[in-house]
Order: structure tokens, then C-alpha cells, then sequence
């Protein structure tokens, strides 16, 4: 059975990838709000972990709700937490199977128990979390045992999170987007695998 799974580049999302794989056939996604963003070092990741790899796109009237919504709240939660739930909708109309490299300290993004209910009665998919049971630091010894990851502060590395294109049209609108998120805020990037 075939598995969409929301693909970053990564570890959290990789590591989905490699757990989702042994029972399923995955097919990774990426999420983006502008069809002319390009996402090569996701593709490099997907390509990397072996997997085929999908493009989606959001749009952009999502992006400026997404905007709208931060700058109303003064922080990214809601928004992000929006777009996540956009991209699982998204997901949920191609594939019985959907899911994502959430894990149990995430905050941002997820889906409560009532959206996850109501997403698998009215679509008719499963959404699973493979990670949801795995802290940050059994999470961080698993990517040791199978990933080759680079890390680097949001925006400097070319992974398919949200915020990136979100700070970018906050920055459009003539707002500096760095007081609306955590500083020094490391993300992660996939750029190969070891041998387990």
C-alpha cells in the first residue's frame, strides 16, 4: 500500500521515511506555496533515501492567509499549524495512507486528536505518525545510526519547511520576520545515508 508521506528533507521526515518503508510503499511530498520555488536539496534528500518525490503546491492565497494569521497572533503556531493541516487535507485526497515526521515534543506543527478523528472519518484515510512516540534524543541517535544530515538556522539550508517561504513574504510586506519566530532556530537537512 502506498504511503504520502510530508517530506521536509529533514531527519524527522527521513527518518518517517525509512520506519514507513518497511510496511508500505512511500511517496514523499514537499510542500511549497509558489510553483516557481524550486526545492533541489530536498529532491537531493528524497534521491538519497531512494524514495520517488513529489512537488505539491499550496498556493499562494494560502501563504497570505498564513501571513494574515501570524501577524494577527503576533507568533507562527497558528499559522503553521494551518498550512500543516492544509497540506495533510491535501495529501488525504490522493493517498488511503498519509503522514509525517511529527514527533512527541513537537509543538508546531500537528494536528489534535479531534482533527486527526475528523481528517480519517471524512476523507477516509489513515494518517499515522511514525515518530509521535520518539523524543528528541532517541530521534537524534537514529538519524546518527542512518542519515548523513547538515544543520543550519532557518533559511540557511534549502529544506522544504513552511517557514522559510513564510518569513520571506512577511520580509515582502517591509516586516522584519525575526521577532515573530525563536532565534537561532537549527534545522536540519538530509544529504546522504549510512549503512545501518
Amino acid at each position: 500500500m502506498e504511503v504520502g508521506l510530508l517530506f521536509s528533507g529533514g531527519k524527522d521526515s527521513a527518518l518517517a521515511a525509512i520506519m514507513l518503508s518497511r510496511d508500505y510503499e512511500v511517496e514523499l511530498n514537499t510542500c511549497v506555496f509558489d510553483a516557481d520555488r524550486e526545492v533541489p536539496e530536498v529532491r537531493a534528500a528524497a534521491a538519497a533515501l531512494g524514495l520517488p518525490f513529489r512537488k505539491r503546491v499550496l498556493g499562494l492565497d494560502l501563504l497570505d492567509k498564513a501571513v494574515d494569521l501570524l501577524l494577527a497572533c503576533g507568533y507562527p503556531n497558528d499559522a503553521i499549524d494551518m498550512v500543516h493541516r492544509t497540506a495533510v487535507e491535501m495529501l488525504a485526497g490522493d493517498y488511503a495512507v498519509v503522514a509525517d515526521g511529527i514527533r512527541r515534543e513537537d509543538r508546531v506543527p500537528g494536528l489534535d486528536r479531534s482533527e486527526v478523528q475528523r481528517l480519517e472519518m471524512t476523507t477516509g484515510c489513515s494518517y499515522v505518525r511514525p515518530l509521535l512516540g520518539y523524543g528528541k534524543f532517541e530521534v537524534e541517535r537514529l538519524a546518527e545510526k542512518f542519515l548523513l544530515v547538515r544543520y543550519g538556522e532557518t533559511g540557511s539550508i534549502g529544506n522544504g519547511d513552511y517557514e522559510q517561504e513564510i518569513r520571506g513574504a512577511i520580509r515582502a510586506r517591509g516586516i522584519d520576520p525575526a521577532p515573530f519566530f525563536p532565534p537561532h532556530h537549527l534545522q536540519s537537512l538530509v544529504v546522504g545515508t549510512r549503512e545501518a
